[in-house]
C-alpha cells in the first residue's frame, strides 16, 4: 500500500489568520511571522523617497531622459520589492512560506485565466473611462515620464520588460505579498486582504483622475491571490494585464504610434 498523501507545507488555508501554511502532523506548526503593517508603511516611505530623490537628481533642464525614466521606474520598484522579501526573512519564514511565493503550474493557469479575464474587464472599462474625462486625463503617470521622448528598440524592449513584467512581479511582492501578509496577521480573512490591498494598491499610485480604472484593473489580480492562496498566481494575472499597455509604450518609444494612456 502506498503512503497517505500528507498536506503540502506550501499550502496556504483558505480560511483563519492568514498565512501560516498547514504542517504535517508529524512537524511542529509553521511560526507566525513578526512582521505587520509598520513593515509596509516602512516600504512604501522607502519607495517614495527613493522616487523623489531619483527624480530630483535625473531631471535636468531639458526635461527627462529616456535612461532617467528607466531608472526611476526601475530602481524605486526593485528596490522596494527587495527590502519586502529581506523583511519575510529578517521578522518572518521566508518570502516561500510567509507569501506563498511558492510557483506551480496551476497557479500560472490561474493567474493566466485572471489575468485575460482582467483584460475583457478592464480594455472596455478604459474605454469608458477615457470618454468621461477625455484623453488627456487618461494617460498614465509613466506614458507622460516618457511624453516626448523617441527611443530605439532595444531601449524600448527593456521598458516593455520593465513595464510588462519586472514592475508587477515587485508590485505583488509589496501589495498582494508583505501587506496581505500584514492584514491578514491579527485574524482578518481573505477576503479582508483582497479589499485592503485592491484599494490601497489603486490609492499608491498616486493617480487620484485613474484610481476608479485601477481599482477595476486590480480586481481580478486580487482574486488570483484570493483563489490560490499564493502570490505566483497575482503575479502572473498583473503581468498578463500589464502586456497591452506596456506594447503600447514600446510602440509610442520607438515612434510607431501615438502616446496615449
Amino acid at each position: 500500500m502506498g503512503q497517505p498523501d500528507l498536506p503540502d507545507p506550501h499550502t496556504v488555508p483558505s480560511h483563519g489568520p492568514g498565512f501560516s501554511p498547514e504542517a504535517p502532523p508529524d512537524q511542529a506548526p509553521t511560526p507566525r511571522h513578526r512582521w505587520g503593517l509598520w513593515s509596509y508603511v516602512g516600504v512604501e516611505v522607502l519607495f517614495l523617497a527613493v522616487s523623489f530623490a531619483l527624480g530630483w537628481l535625473v531631471v535636468g533642464s531639458d526635461g527627462p531622459s529616456a535612461l532617467g525614466v528607466i531608472l526611476g521606474l526601475s530602481v524605486p520598484t526593485l528596490l522596494a520589492a527587495g527590502t519586502a522579501l529581506l523583511i519575510t526573512r529578517w521578522r518572518g519564514n521566508g518570502p516561500r512560506i510567509d507569501l506563498g511565493l511558492h510557483w506551480t503550474a496551476r497557479d500560472v493557469g490561474i493567474g493566466l485565466l485572471f489575468g485575460f479575464g482582467g483584460l475583457i474587464l478592464s480594455i472596455p472599462a478604459a474605454l469608458v473611462f477615457v470618454a468621461v474625462v477625455g484623453e488627456d486625463n487618461a494617460t498614465t503617470a509613466v506614458g507622460q515620464a516618457f511624453d516626448g521622448i523617441v527611443v530605439g528598440w532595444p531601449v524600448a524592449l527593456l521598458v516593455f520588460v520593465l513595464v510588462a513584467f519586472v514592475a508587477p512581479a515587485c508590485e505583488e511582492i509589496v501589495y498582494r505579498g508583505l501587506l496581505w501578509g500584514a492584514v491578514t496577521k491579527h485574524g482578518a480573512n481573505r477576503w479582508v486582504a483582497f479589499a485592503v490591498t485592491t484599494v490601497l494598491f489603486a490609492v499608491a499610485h498616486l493617480e487620484l483622475t485613474r484610481t476608479p480604472l485601477l481599482l477595476v484593473v486590480a480586481l481580478p489580480i486580487g482574486l488570483a491571490r484570493v483563489f490560490t492562496g499564493r502570490l505566483p498566481a497575482s503575479i502572473v494575472a498583473h503581468q498578463v494585464n500589464n502586456l497591452v499597455p506596456a506594447l503600447g509604450l514600446a510602440l509610442a518609444l520607438t515612434g510607431g504610434v501615438p502616446l496615449a494612456g
